[in-house]
């Protein structure tokens, strides 16, 4: 019988084998950040480009990159912003240093966003289409169905781009000096996790819905695991001090594997809405995984020995809990399965994009019979259903 541990062990070694990390090397502004081996030279993270850092500048294209990475095809997105930032900064629209130039050359920056939208469009929605059984007339990437792109560009780019603009502000309005605002505002905070919610939720600071819970855990796993830019060493900022970024993906590999039904029944995840029952495409049943966050682990004791590792990570990895845990939540369980093993949660997350990308795909024909983790899959090896009854 496979194991809950088992089967993440073997998702991270996918995810080693095949990370996916947005191209930083390729975008122009960046181009002597990297060595020749297209590692970010780390010694040098601390050197001026212009009024801020190296770290500063690749921590605000992160923070852009985040919130953008929400829609619905990551090559695309990675490829329109890569294209903009190298457009605009080569009209001398330098956004990344400057931020307020996004907004004092708004029409510039809204015509390239447009122009670029377009260029991608034609280059990825018939493989998108193809690849998602849909048609590429529907290929849009400014999210929330809009076409308008003024309202994406502002809301989306602008939102990000004026956080390090407002900390700037700030620490004038206050006589203090930085040459990483933004790095020290996001380091300010007792943990990674602590900061991805801020990210959010900060009253003055926060992208409010601007940004998901994913996107701010993909956000701590490129700054902490993925770039290593973090200049903290603490366990409260290393690879098992986030939680596992919670998107589409997520919810189809973790359900149709079997790993959601060994922590808590159907009946369970249907009450929670995680299991939304005729909901999803074509009246199939729709997993909806973000629901999950905060749920409590039904099958595991919180006095057993996984219980004690739980409030290790719980209280001093995480710090989202100040005294031991009495119940166990399950969007943290994978941090646990993963203590005192070389993999972090960014492996994970690689892991199950890579699987759901290229085979757990979310329509009829999924390609279980290449997947690398089949012979371990609830789903492929014994309970079809999961996989033809759901959707994400």
């Amino acid at each position: 019988m496979v194991t809950e541990k088992e089967l993440l062990l073997n998702i991270v070694e996918v995810g080693k084998q095949n990370p996916n990390p947005p191209l930083l090397q390729d975008v122009f502004p960046f181009r002597y950040y990297f060595n020749k081996q297209n590692e970010i030279d780390k010694e040098k993270l601390n050197e001026n480009d212009g009024l801020w850092t190296r770290r500063e500048i690749l921590t605000r294209f992160l923070f852009l990159q985040a919130v953008l990475d929400q829609g619905p095809d990551i090559e695309g997105i990675r490829l329109l912003l890569k294209n903009v930032v190298d457009n605009l900064y080569e009209k001398e629209v330098r956004f990344l240093h400057r931020p307020l130039d996004f907004f004092k050359e708004i029409g510039i920056s809204v015509d390239d966003i447009l122009q670029n939208h377009q260029i991608v469009k034609s280059i990825r929605a018939v493989l998108w289409a193809e690849e998602n059984k849909s048609t590429p007339n529907k290929y849009n990437l400014f999210m929330d169905n809009s076409k308008q792109v003024l309202g994406y560009a502002v809301y989306r780019w602008g939102v990000p781009l004026a956080v390090p603009y407002l900390l700037e502000k700030d620490l004038c309005k206050n006589n203090q000096e930085s040459k990483e605002p933004l790095v020290d505002y996001l380091e300010s905070y007792s943990s990674a996790e602590i900061m991805s919610q801020a990210i959010k939720d900060n009253e003055r600071y926060g992208l409010g819905k601007a940004i998901g819970d994913k996107a701010a855990h993909l956000f701590a796993k490129w700054y902490v695991q993925t770039f290593a830019l973090c200049r903290k060493n603490e366990i409260s900022w290393n690879n098992l001090s986030f939680e596992l970024p919670f998107d589409s993906n997520v919810g189809r590999v973790l359900f149709r594997t079997g790993f959601l039904l060994k922590l808590a029944n159907l009946s369970d995840l249907e009450s929670w809405s995680v299991i939304q029952k005729n909901s999803g495409k074509g009246g199939k049943h729709y997993i909806r995984v973000t629901n999950l966050r905060g749920q409590k682990a039904q099958t595991i004791s919180i006095d057993s020995e996984f219980g004690q590792n739980y409030k290790e990570i719980s209280t001093q990895y995480l710090k989202t809990k100040k005294i031991s845990p009495k119940t166990i939540e399950i969007q943290q369980i994978a941090n646990v399965f993963l203590k005192d093993t070389e993999y972090g949660i960014g492996h994970l997350d690689d892991g199950i994009i890579h699987i759901g990308i290229n085979f757990c795909k979310n329509h009829d024909i999924p390609k279980c019979d290449k997947c690398p983790i089949n012979n371990l899959c609830e789903g492929y090896l014994n309970k079809k259903e999961l996989i033809d009854d759901y959707r994400t």
